[in-house]
């Protein structure tokens, strides 16, 4: 199973947004997909009931720890079998035992970054509890960071992507504050749902995270990225990786890239 965990202490990185249209990609290209929401507000859940009936399936399940409690028991009562792409939107604040536990139950991890000084401290902070309270390993997770909901004229643009360079992770791609973010959330969908000739950018922009998911190592913005294809076998496992091919390749994709 594949299983990315979406996380950040600071409150207000785009998590949800970021957990949403991974998990509808998915489902979209017919994977059987599920959404762990740990956030106590449930907005994962909140935009799975306004998703419509023809889209790709989704199961959605409230991982929200009662109130006091610090580690989520029986993963499998919330998961259902079968699940063969599995995205955690984890809450703001996560640390300890809770952190552990997610970090534990991830094959991948991404970190999204909002560009001001406040968030770029505090994500600093939040990777060193990564790695030294949460256990995670490069050895047994991969983990990169995003810079989300950039503006061109944001102050702190460069500030942001200078900080993401300088970490010892993969900093894969820079997400906008557009627009159509927002109209695929209030409908439910993802960007990679709507109408394809309105959402080529950020198609573009999610691209290099999906082809990090598959296993593909690439450095950081969409005009690096090498788009050959790996000669992979034949399991489900690689069968994510095909999809991803296939959309990198649409015209549009092609057209927008150019």
């Amino acid at each position: 199973m594949l299983s990315i965990l979406v996380i950040n202490s600071k409150g207000g990185s785009g998590k949800t947004t970021l957990t949403t249209n991974l998990a509808s990609y998915y489902a979209s290209r017919k994977f059987r997909t599920t959404i762990l929401d740990y956030d106590p507000q449930g907005s994962c859940l909140q935009w799975l009931r306004v998703r419509p009936s023809h889209t790709g399936t989704i199961h959605g399940a409230n991982a929200a720890p009662p109130k006091g409690a610090s580690t989520l028991h029986n993963l499998q009562k919330w998961v259902p079998v079968g699940t063969e792409v599995l995205v955690i939107d984890a809450p703001s604040g996560t640390r300890g035992l809770l952190l552990q536990e997610m970090v534990r139950r991830s094959n991948y991890i991404v970190v999204p970054v909002v560009p001001s000084p406040i968030d770029i401290h505090a994500t600093a902070d939040f990777i060193k509890e990564l790695f030294q309270i949460g256990g995670a390993s490069p050895a047994k997770t991969k983990i990169a960071v995003v810079a989300n909901r950039l503006r061109s004229d944001s102050p702190s643009r460069e500030a942001l992507e200078s900080f993401l360079t300088s970490l010892k992770l993969p900093y894969l791609t820079s997400i906008s504050d557009s627009d159509n973010y927002l109209r695929a959330a209030g409908r439910g969908l993802g960007v990679f749902e709507m109408d394809e000739e309105d959402t080529s950018s950020e198609r573009l922009e999610y691209l290099p995270i999906l082809k990090w998911l598959d296993g593909q190592e690439i450095n950081c913005q969409v005009s690096d990225i090498d788009t050959n294809v790996v000669n992979m076998d034949e399991s489900r496992k690689f069968a994510v990786q095909r999809a991803v091919v296939k959309a990198w390749h649409s015209p549009i994709v092609r057209k927008a890239h150019r």
